[in-house]
């Protein structure tokens, strides 16, 4: 298999379209890619020195839809479907796997990161974990009507904020609130909205603020407009409407910005839970003793297991999380200019690359 791809050399100067060779080896898979996200996290290898496990020369990318065109040993049941990829895919073997905590397996596999991801025409990844996707000419199985190139964003995008939501155990009637409302905060506002949560969305965007409006949140804060204190009052006051206390209020850090991890854990009140969703790899002052006098929690979380991207697929090809107004789709041609905008300034909707041979 002969593979177009966009591929770094050094961070920061544009990548290169090379032609390489990829064959699947045992459990592997080639897949044909119908499209794959830009993500921040793609951004910070490529501008802001964060290391990849596998050094460059690399192919980013992690959110990955495409068809399986060829398949090594053991994965030939594979060949011919359509897949979305995990954007982490554990080995489901180890300690930690045995133990459910796949999301720290230490031989986890992260395409664009510890081999070559998605901003290619092909890409080779381990059989295990994929996610099927049904026959998308069937009105049955995608009333939606989403093409494969779109479901990419499930990798990372709408599967990240999923399982933190999950994990976070937020349920109805409880208040959830997304300090920063791009790809993962944005999808995020609407996975707490199908647990029936009321919920916040925080942001410097007009426009992803009010597309919110209409897709899951019941109150939307700009905090260009609003400082700290307002905006804090502003939820509080939300928060007494609906006679939501702080023991029940989820505070989710999407922003992946060190502005937006302060005021994310200045939100805390007692009881409170705070889940770092996004990444940023600017340090920021902190006073932890905030969560012993409120007796606060704070999780991580880091990706999501492969497991639970069935129910998450069901969720976005049944319309209770909308894909097609939070996309914007881009040839894979463009991946310099697209890379360089982004780094300018943050895109109001999630983009998705697609190689020009794809539709």
């Amino acid at each position: 298999m002969i593979v177009n791809a966009w591929t770094v050399h050094r961070a920061g100067e544009p990548m290169a379209l090379e032609r390489r060779a990829q064959l699947a080896g045992a459990g592997e898979v080639v897949i044909e890619v119908a499209g794959c996200g830009v993500c921040h996290t793609d951004l910070g290898f490529f501008y802001e020195g964060v290391p990849t496990r596998h050094p460059f020369p690399l192919t980013l990318g992690h959110e990955v839809a495409g068809t399986v065109v060829e398949a090594g040993a053991g994965a030939e049941a594979w060949l011919g479907r359509a897949v979305v990829v995990p954007a982490v895919l554990p080995c489901g073997e180890c300690a930690a796997c045995r133990a459910g905590r796949g999301p720290v397996c230490p031989h986890q596999v992260f395409p664009g990161n510890d081999v070559h991801g998605g901003f290619a025409s092909h890409l080779c990844v381990p059989a295990r974990g994929l996610c099927p996707v049904p026959d998308l000419s069937d009105p049955a199985a995608n009333p939606s009507r989403l093409d494969l190139a779109s479901l990419s964003v499930i990798a990372d995008a709408v599967s990240t904020p999923y399982q933190a939501v999950r994990r976070s155990g937020l349920a109805a009637g409880d208040l959830a609130v997304f300090v920063g409302c791009g790809g993962v905060g944005g999808f995020g506002v609407q996975v707490a909205a199908a647990t029936g949560a009321h919920v916040v969305a925080i942001d410097l965007d007009a426009e992803r603020l009010e597309r919110l409006s209409r897709h899951g949140a019941a109150l939307v804060l700009d905090a260009r407009a609003l400082d700290f204190k307002a905006l804090k009052s502003a939820l509080q006051r939300f928060a007494a409407e609906q006679g939501v206390p702080t023991f029940r209020q989820f505070v989710f850090e999407t922003s992946g910005s060190a502005a937006g991890q302060s005021t994310a854990f200045g939100l805390l009140g007692p009881g409170g839970y705070l889940s770092i969703v996004g990444f940023t790899a600017a340090k920021l002052e902190l006073r932890l003793s905030n969560l012993m006098a409120f007796d606060a929690t704070v999780q991580g979380n880091w990706a999501c297991l492969p497991e639970l991207y069935p129910e998450i697929l069901d969720l976005v090809l049944t319309g209770r999380i909308a894909l097609a107004p939070f996309l914007d789709k881009r040839p894979l041609g463009q991946i310099n200019e697209i890379f360089a905008e982004l780094h300018a300034r943050p895109a109001a909707r999630r983009i998705v690359l697609v190689p020009e041979n794809r539709p």
